[in-house]
């Protein structure tokens, strides 16, 4: 860890000096302006550079498969680089630039603007100020929960339409996650684009991270769940058993709205209310295994597949109400008072 003594220079001024090994790597000079960014206990000094750079990086094709090169364009969206270069020492291939425009078309704001035979070019057009994290988990829960909802009116109904529609609703689902993920990673390289992103500090970000893969982790269970009612016209089990399963899909949603809730508006309450509701249903999805009427194995596993998917739903929405619960009681409260 590095020190440094604050020293008096005048009735009202204190001052200390930049470590030059820092100021050299941000290209800071005497006379050159830098942001002070305050959080609880910290100050930031955050230099022109970082604030306004655009991050740019190179990918070697030569060095990826056609998987592996897919999965670096994304890391690197997630990064939050501004632009990133695709090059090859001999024309691409066209599963290497199918790769590209495959990736392209998974992220938010990406597109294309540069191509020769043996390097793509593609810029995320993504501007931070556009959204908040608060809205993405928002947006990202309700499309889990639409998602959810379809697929189970399709078992219901039999509508294999109802299916596919939930289906098709996956891939927006990952370009949500995406997006939040390039903004979380995005604010904690760059603390003054905390706020542009909806918080005050960077302290909730990691709890931000946790809850938005668990709610993709709900949107794959939805997925499954719409998989399950794709493959098959109808489940044939009987009326009051689908009424069960509607009836569970519905307290599962209220858990996993709520949750998100509680995280976005930091309440312990809201939080707890969560927590009350799981202990209500953590059974149901077995009770409902248990009493179904005879069927063949093929069904049953068919409805066993949906009613796991509801319940792992319920205890990722629980998991974000113990992190929404963690953000809550780090602020002064009703319940808490923090000096």
């Amino acid at each position: 860890m590095d020190t440094r003594k604050v020293q008096q220079l005048g009735p009202s001024t204190l001052a200390m000096t930049l470590p030059a090994k820092w100021a050299d790597e941000y290209g800071v000079e005497k006379g050159d302006e830098v942001s002070l960014r305050h959080g609880p206990g910290t100050l930031t000094v955050v230099p022109e550079s970082v604030r306004t750079e655009d991050s740019e990086a190179m990918i070697d094709a030569d060095g990826f498969d056609v998987p592996a090169l897919e999965r670096a364009i994304v890391a690197q969206y997630v990064l939050g680089r501004r632009i990133i270069h695709i090059e090859a020492s001999e024309p691409l291939t066209s599963e290497q630039i199918n790769a590209v425009y495959d990736a392209q078309t998974r992220l938010m704001g990406l597109g294309v603007i540069e191509e020769t035979p043996t390097s793509i070019a593609i810029r995320c057009s993504v501007d931070p100020a556009d959204f908040t994290l608060d809205n993405l988990l928002e947006r990202l829960e309700s499309t889990g929960s639409t998602m959810r909802a379809e697929a189970v009116e399709a078992i219901a109904t039999a509508n294999t339409n109802l299916a596919d529609r939930a289906l098709n609703r996956e891939r927006q689902a990952n370009k949500i996650f995406m997006l939040l993920l390039r903004l979380i990673f995005t604010a904690y390289r760059n603390p003054t684009l905390a706020q542009s992103v909806g918080l005050e500090d960077g302290f909730p970000l990691l709890g931000y991270r946790s809850i938005a893969k668990n709610l993709e982790l709900i949107a794959d269970d939805a997925e499954d769940i719409a998989e399950v009612a794709a493959e098959s016209n109808s489940l044939g089990i009987d009326e009051e058993t689908i009424g069960q399963i509607r009836t569970y899909t519905d307290r599962v949603d209220e858990m996993s709205e709520l949750a998100v809730t509680a995280a976005v508006t930091r309440n312990h309450d809201t939080a707890a209310g969560v927590r009350e509701r799981f202990t209500g249903i953590e059974s149901r999805g077995r009770d409902i295994l248990a009493g179904l009427p005879e069927m063949d194995n093929e069904t049953l596993l068919r409805v066993r597949s949906v009613l796991v998917g509801l319940d792992e739903t319920a205890q990722y929405a629980v998991r974000n109400a113990e992190i929404a619960t963690n953000l809550a009681l780090d602020q002064d409260s009703e319940h808490i008072t923090i000096s």
